[in-house]
């Protein structure tokens, strides 16, 4: 997928934060672009910037975890743009909180919605860009928790760990089929994602007493105020650059697309508590054999396709 410009990409969570800087630079770089959503005011929204700019992009409704209405959504696609060359499942919601506290609805609410939707995409569109033969790219959105956990939101931490392996396992079943395949891994990112998980909810999903936005806590007892929260935006990424990795990796079809290397020491420790936690020599030297020669029990060739980072040569 060297060549980008008139291919067409279906794009999840397509209205806001890094699904809308992905369609950005998907349109900028003369892709066609479908951008589903679940709400429709957002799609509204972000039909302004494409219309102005006289962009070919086409907006659905869809709940992604609706499949019947997935593969409406896709037959749609397919009638607009005639096929669906880069598939980007990028469609999530937020969780936190300690593990203790979480509920059934909040379990079934973001596995249902990150890895569900993901799974619907995967089933509904995947076949099709086989069929037409002409290539093209899956991406899934995961998150720096997708490669290092951290406490306190361990929903979320699962589902996108899920999505990570399952990419990995996409692209090596799909090394001969002339489609490539990337987990996106990215930082902190300026989107609405909070607001937005809440909105998207099912009422079935909702805990009792569950609200938006969440209550402040109570102010110190000491009487002291609050610290100022931080500014944000001068500090996130800008889903527009975001939008901009995605493409380059897209290009080169890395396997992980990484955007922010201030967690490279958080994933280097976890990678070496998994080395330091191997045994030193094989216990059993027959059933070692076997396993090396089996090959891809404990070595996947796919991480030695992974490009390295270089500087940043989209612009």
């Amino acid at each position: 997928m060297k060549d980008i410009e008139g291919k067409v990409a279906f794009i999840t969570g397509g209205a806001s934060g890094i699904g809308l800087g992905i369609a950005k630079a998907c349109a900028k770089y003369g892709m066609k672009v479908v951008i589903a959503d679940s709400r429709q005011d957002a799609l509204d929204a972000a039909m302004v910037y494409f219309k102005e700019k006289n962009l070919p992009v086409h907006p659905i409704k869809l709940d992604v975890t609706d499949r019947v209405a997935y593969a409406k959504a896709a037959d749609e696609a397919e009638s607009v743009f005639q096929k669906i060359h880069v598939l980007v499942n990028n469609a999530g919601v937020a969780s936190g909180g300690p593990v203790w506290m979480m509920t059934y609805k909040d379990w079934d609410f973001s596995m249902g919605v990150n890895v569900g939707g993901t799974i619907n995409g995967l089933v509904t569109v995947l076949p099709r860009i086989i069929k037409h033969g002409e290539g093209g790219h899956i991406v899934a959105t995961s998150s720096t928790g997708g490669l290092c956990a951290v406490g306190g939101v361990v929903i979320y931490n699962t589902t996108k760990y899920a999505l990570a392996g399952m990419m990995e396992t996409v692209a090596t079943d799909l090394q001969d089929k002339n489609i490539g395949a990337s987990v996106l891994v990215p930082g902190p990112t300026t989107t609405n994602l909070g607001p937005s998980t809440f909105a998207n909810r099912p009422a079935h999903l909702i805990n009792e007493g569950q609200e938006w936005p969440p209550r402040m806590p109570p102010p110190p007892k000491d009487g002291q105020p609050r610290p100022p929260m931080p500014d944000f935006s001068k500090i996130f990424m800008d889903p527009v650059e975001m939008g901009e990795r995605v493409i380059r990796g897209i290009r080169r079809n890395d396997l992980f697309i990484i955007t922010h290397p201030e967690f490279k020491e958080g994933f280097n420790a976890r990678n070496e508590a998994i080395m330091r936690a191997c045994p030193a020599e094989p216990i059993n030297t027959q059933r070692y054999e076997l396993l090396k020669h089996m090959g891809t029990l404990v070595y996947n060739p796919i991480y030695d396709k992974q490009t390295q980072v270089g500087p940043p040569d989209w612009k």
